[in-house]
């Protein structure tokens, strides 16, 4: 078909079918699962409007890439970094926390597995994507410079050649090389000890059972069941709080006091970040039943959890993770909307 001349339904078809893998392109270079989507739409939109005078020089693919890019490029020149509680203060201790909220576009933001992760039947490709949408790699990601950024993940993470990547900037080889060398440079400075989460996919049998442990402990409010599977050194934050609280003891004796109104909650599993995560719902005093508190983010290493992240701001995550608004009381679980 000439270029030019797609039916509007055929363009319509094309364009969506590279939607998901955008979206999770222009989520790692945002930070934002909501600014994401929305430099998707204006992609989508530009691609549209431009489909007349799209030459073919490239594949479709790529235009569409060169697009999202200069999309995400124009929303970063502010140069707003999103970030985690830890990239921000230091640990406090529980008998100064106090819950101080900061801006959302502050916080780097969950975002469902399946709006950012395409289909693939390659595990080791399954196993890079999901490494690179996780949230210690996204928040160092947020610390490099935007074109540094657009090469670090087009070439680590969707595999492009060092010329593609230069075709798409107007750029050279050699500048491409250089950014690249000087970006995981940059990331090898951020890494954090013991920040893999070391999660394998699927899950393997002791990791189902550590989740399993964790929602009983979790809905049964049980501290020391719980203590028995976080690691001495476990992070625990709550975006929009920049509050984060850092071993067992703080994090167990957080929960039962300024998080005791969060006993009797119910767990919804999701997939979240690459990780496996959570829906909390807790009980609702005013109509009864439960509502939600939490989109519960997991990072496990070496059999512990090492990482517990909560996002409370639920009138915007549950219905991005097309979560129900509220649990009947006699709902234990909630299959997750497709």
């Amino acid at each position: 078909m000439a270029n030019g001349t797609a039916a509007p339904t055929d363009l319509d078809t094309r364009l969506e079918a590279h939607r998901t893998e955008l979206t999770g392109y222009c989520y790692r270079m945002l930070g934002s699962s909501f600014e994401a989507e929305d430099a998707v739409q204006d992609t989508m939109v530009r691609a549209w409007r431009g489909y007349a005078t799209f030459e073919g020089r490239s594949s479709l693919r790529s235009w569409l890439y060169r697009i999202a890019t200069n999309v995400c490029l124009d929303m970063l020149t502010a140069g707003n970094k999103r970030a985690r509680p830890m990239d921000l203060t230091e640990p406090t201790p529980l008998a100064r926390a106090a819950l101080s909220p900061r801006p959302d576009n502050t916080w780097l933001e969950p975002m469902p597995d399946a709006r950012v992760l395409p289909s693939t039947h390659d595990p080791a490709e399954a196993a890079v994507a999901k490494e690179s949408v996780r949230l210690a790699f996204m928040a160092a990601l947020q610390q490099l410079p935007a074109k540094q950024r657009v090469v670090l993940i087009l070439r680590e993470v969707l595999a492009w050649k060092a010329s593609e990547v230069a075709e798409l900037l107007d750029t050279s080889v050699a500048s491409v090389n250089s950014a690249l060398q000087r970006a995981r440079a940059t990331l090898a400075e951020r890494q954090e000890p013991g920040a893999e989460a070391a999660v394998s996919d699927p899950l393997d049998e002791d990791q189902r059972k550590l989740l399993d442990r964790y929602v009983a402990a979790f809905e049964g409010y049980d501290m020391a069941a719980l203590t028995a599977l976080l690691h001495e050194d476990a992070v625990m934050t709550m975006p929009p709080f920049d509050l984060w609280l850092t071993g067992t003891r703080d994090i167990t004796d957080f929960m039962t006091t300024l998080g005791a109104p969060c006993a009797g909650s119910r767990l919804v599993p999701v997939q979240v970040n690459g990780l496996p995560g959570f829906a909390q719902y807790k009980p609702d005093p005013d109509n009864g039943g439960f509502m939600p508190w939490a989109v519960q983010v997991l990072e496990i290493s070496e059999g512990r959890i090492t990482g517990f992240h909560c996002f409370l701001d639920t009138q915007r995550w549950f219905p991005l993770f097309d979560l129900p608004l509220h649990l009947e009381a006699e709902t234990d679980q909630v299959e997750q909307g497709a």
